[in-house]
């Protein structure tokens, strides 16, 4: 199928073409790096990770650039604040990061660069727009002219007339323009700065991704990604500067993912509501978060609750246990005896309807939002149950042995589609599920000896007829987010979203401790 990706400069799906057959360049707006990554972060890397993935997928090679901004009057403030030097304390976050994204499963970037190993790409760029009159020098500050951009506006929509500076912020008298912009900033005192043609001193924010893409895509290249608040003025900016370096700059397509919110708030650190990806991976699995953040489709508005969370990871610990299930009961075939077997009809076709919603939904701008909660992936979960269970009854062994390859067949088509979504962890099935039942606990403020006791307590109240007590147990258990399962005269027990949806639940620690770094 075509691949269609809605392209932010037209306000339309397009079909995808890269400019190379075969190739695709790919830049996407990293973090600034002062502070512990957010839930805002973690959507845009997550969203361009599955685009990352699902382009290689279709055989594409790749080249992903996300860069990482360490010089900032961000940093610089945080730095001061704590007595450190800028470039260590972004360095120091930049690994934060690097961190949580791999917590996350979002794979690296082919590159990684960031702004205070590119100055010299920088200086270049600036003196090119001088050159080309673009841009003009006051006190060793450099600023863009946007009047002498005409195409100024085509990306965001914004007319020049009404992006006017100065309600809120004070305006630079030195600017021609209020709405022009800096690409150089004079050193100040206890500011990192490198020498330049006007001086010495640091590039300006929206200058340096400009730089760092024709670095290593060229002038032209294929997408450049980032969150649908840096379409103004960031994007709208780099549109500008690097036409006024490179007449022939191009992006074939601009893409941008939606807000995140918090219990349909905006998240801000104003409002007690703003949390750190840690903060969340501190009480659910990582894969938990992800499978969350891809359950909406990339562009639309995101929003966060504890209870869509818990959703999250009672579906992850479900698609798990079942593939943990089919691990166990393929241990005891040698692989040999598979190769002489044929699967079943009924498999082929459930193998079929999964490959063909999955590419389809793919194929339609990236739409994960109902791919695990769609009915061919929910079919051939069930499917894979009913097999394990037909397989604990005698049958003819060529049966069997027919049962097992459709198992594994589609085992294989259910990892394909976990993994370009990239929910397939390093770890085995029995370790994210044994991971995802201990961060229940912890939830549960209980340990698992807690449970195996009020699990005995519950069997001596129903062997004494002491219904209600039993009742008991099991529902206080429920409220808290495990779920006891009766299986023959055995009880186990599961994570479940707690029975009284989140209301008595803890939420992420409401705190800002280590607040957020801002993107880029």
């Amino acid at each position: 199928m075509e691949l269609k990706l809605y392209n932010s400069m037209t306000q339309q799906k397009e079909i995808f073409t890269p400019k190379v057959p075969g190739k695709v360049g790919m830049y996407v707006c990293g973090v600034t790096a002062y502070d512990y990554s957010h839930l805002g972060h973690a959507r845009a890397a997550v969203a361009f990770d599955v685009l990352y993935r699902y382009l290689r997928h279709l055989g594409y090679e790749v080249t992903y650039v996300r860069n990482f901004t360490d010089v900032d009057d961000k940093i610089i403030r945080r730095a001061n604040e704590l007595g450190e030097d800028p470039l260590s304390l972004s360095a120091r976050y930049c690994r934060e990061y690097q961190f949580d994204m791999a917590n996350l499963q979002c794979l690296p970037p082919t590159i990684e660069p960031c702004v205070s190993k590119h100055v010299e790409q920088i200086t270049d760029m600036i003196t090119q727009i001088i050159d080309s009159g673009y841009a003009y020098v006051v006190d060793k500050d450099v600023f863009f002219a946007v009047d002498k951009s005409q195409n100024y506006g085509k990306l965001s929509g914004q007319k020049l007339e009404h992006n006017r500076a100065g309600e809120r912020v004070v305006v630079d008298s030195r600017k021609r323009n209020p709405a022009d912009f800096a690409l150089w900033k004079a050193a100040k005192k206890g500011e990192p700065s490198w020498d330049s043609p006007w001086g010495h001193g640091r590039p300006g924010w929206h200058i340096e991704c400009s730089a760092m893409s024709a670095r290593y895509l060229t002038s032209k290249f294929d997408i450049h990604g980032g969150g649908i608040d840096l379409i103004f003025p960031h994007h709208e900016n780099e549109v500008a500067q690097s036409c006024a370096a490179c007449q022939e700059s191009n992006v074939s397509y601009w893409m941008h993912n939606g807000y995140v919110t918090n219990s349909n708030e905006k998240m801000s650190k104003s409002l007690g509501n703003f949390f750190t990806i840690r903060q969340i991976t501190d009480r659910y699995h990582p894969l938990a978060l992800r499978h969350f953040l891809i359950s909406a489709h990339y562009r639309s508005p995101l929003n966060y609750t504890v209870l869509q969370v818990e959703r999250s990871s009672d579906a992850v610990f479900n698609i798990y246990q079942i593939l943990q299930d089919y691990e166990v009961a393929l241990s005891s075939f040698r692989e040999g005896d598979l190769k002489v077997a044929h699967i079943t009809p009924a498999t082929q076709v459930c193998i079929n309807d999964l490959r063909r919603e999955f590419q389809t939904r793919m194929s339609d701008d990236l739409n994960t939002s109902h791919i695990l909660t769609g009915a061919s992936f929910q079919d051939a979960l069930k499917f894979i149950n009913s097999c394990l269970k037909m397989l604990k009854k005698e049958q003819p062994e060529q049966q069997q042995l027919s049962m097992f390859k459709s198992l594994v067949e589609l085992e294989e088509e259910v990892k394909s589609v976990l993994r370009i979504l990239g929910l397939m962890p390093p770890s085995t099935y029995s370790e994210v599920v044994e991971q995802l039942k201990a961060n229940a606990l912890k939830r549960a403020g209980l340990v698992e000896e807690d449970v195996l006791r009020l699990i005995e307590e519950r069997a001596t109240a129903r062997k004494n007829k002491d219904f209600a007590r039993s009742d008991e147990v099991r529902t206080d258990l429920s409220a808290k987010g495990i779920a006891l399962m009766d299986e023959g005269k055995e009880t186990i027990w599961r994570p479940c979203v707690p029975v009284e949806q989140v209301q008595r639940a803890p939420s992420v620690e409401n705190t800002t401790k280590g607040s957020s770094s801002s993107s880029n």
